[in-house]
């Protein structure tokens, strides 16, 4: 059976660019469902779904917001149109594959619409803002971006192959089985560099015990990515022993998962075991990045283009609470394991943020403000040591049971 492959793009603008797509999924034996986002104009071919309907999606008439008149508004509401119509396409299991090719907004407009659908389901967007930081198209999503190299604008010889290599990329992850694999009961756990061998051990006691640990490196994106499978339901438990993503929300360092860190296993009423691994450091880029109001701060230069800055006791007061307020959401089983010989590698005695009084700070916080029920079990060992190690897994598996 041929697979119906969800085209994206203004059709007013790009007309031919998208028949050109279109055209070349029929001639390798797919179906083409072209959505049309256009706003200004009427398109070059007819769509199978059309500007209006994706305008009444959002919540407004395609007569409206020509005569508004007002881009950002018609930007917007275009966005939520295709995002909706999108996942319902999905649920409805009337596409097997996306494809999106535009400029800016037609980049916004597509990838939110991809990051509507699951991870393993085809996404491609031809963009010409494929380069750089694309983590706001992307999200935690696996969308596989390919700069257009010229603007989307015209089939020419630049941008005839790039189309067509779109077009066999997308053709070929629909027609790619997923080969069988051993599934085991998920967990997952937040690492950070100095925080390695502890998930280490960590994982290989789980793997024992018949688990499978997905580890996600806590650089912002990876703690968002883990928030998002949790929601997403793929996880047993929680081993939550890197939570340095909260300090760089907290102080303004680079590599902050945002506000909603550590929500996911509450929401989902997922057991979880909660350390707060590498919360002495706060992360930015070389040193010209970092702020001039934290000149006189302690410094570590991790590579030339990473600096991790050591966090305080006043802001290590407000990280204990934070995280005791988010482990006081949960209706599942909790538990806090605080490392009394520091909570890195750098963190140890005789390392460069070996700071007792940092460190004490945080850990009463969070033994003030946890609520009643929650354990607060106190190590006096490294967060990297063995016993460490033990510990919180004994623990999380007591959990799951």
């Amino acid at each position: 059976m041929s697979k119906t492959i969800a085209i994206i793009g203004a059709l007013d603008t790009k007309g031919a660019e998208f028949a050109f797509v279109k055209g070349e999924l029929l001639r390798r034996g797919c179906r083409a469902l072209v959505i049309n986002t256009g706003i200004i104009g009427e398109p070059l071919f007819a769509p199978e779904i059309d500007a209006d309907t994706v305008a009444q999606a959002g919540g407004r008439s395609l007569a409206d917001l020509r005569a508004e008149g007002d881009r950002g508004t018609a930007v917007a509401t275009m966005t939520s149109g295709v995002a909706t119509i999108v996942k319902k396409l999905y649920d409805d299991g009337k596409i097997d594959g996306i494809l999106g090719m535009g400029g800016s907004a037609g980049t916004v407009m597509a990838t939110v619409a991809m990051r509507q659908l699951p991870i393993g389901f085809p996404k491609v967007m031809v963009s010409t803002l494929a380069a750089g930081d694309t983590a706001a198209y992307v999200g935690t999503k696996d969308i596989v971006l390919i700069p257009s190299v010229v603007d989307v604008a015209g089939v020419n010889r630049i941008s005839a192959p790039i189309f067509a290599n779109a077009v066999g990329a997308i053709i070929g992850m629909v027609d790619t089985a997923v080969p069988a694999i051993e599934t085991k009961p998920l967990i997952a756990a937040s690492m950070f560099g100095n925080t390695t061998r502890l998930v280490d051990q960590c994982r290989a006691i789980l793997d024992e015990h018949g688990y499978e640990t997905l580890v996600f490196h806590a650089t912002g994106t990876g703690g968002q990515t883990m928030e998002s499978l949790i929601n997403e339901g793929y996880f047993t438990a929680v081993l939550d022993v890197t939570t340095t993503e909260w300090a760089d929300e907290l102080v303004g360092g680079f590599l902050t998962a945002g506000p909603e860190r550590m929500d996911g296993a509450a929401k989902q009423n997922l057991p979880q075991v909660i350390a707060p691994g590498c919360l002495d450091m706060v992360n930015f880029w070389g040193p010209d990045s970092v702020p001039a109001k934290y000149k006189d701060r302690k410094f570590y230069y991790w590579n030339p283009n990473v600096t991790l800055m050591r966090t305080t006791p006043e802001e290590n007061a407000a990280l204990g609470r934070i995280l005791a307020e988010k482990a006081n959401q949960s209706p599942a089983p909790v538990a806090f394991f605080l490392p009394l010989q520091g909570v890195s590698v750098l963190d140890s005695p005789g390392g460069e943020f070996w700071w007792p009084e940092a460190d004490k700070a945080l850990f009463d916080a969070i033994k003030s403000h946890i609520r009643p029920g929650i354990s607060v079990y106190e190590l006096d060992c490294n967060i990297n040591d063995a016993t460490f190690a033990e510990a919180v897994t004994e623990k999380l598996l007591e959990f799951i049971g």
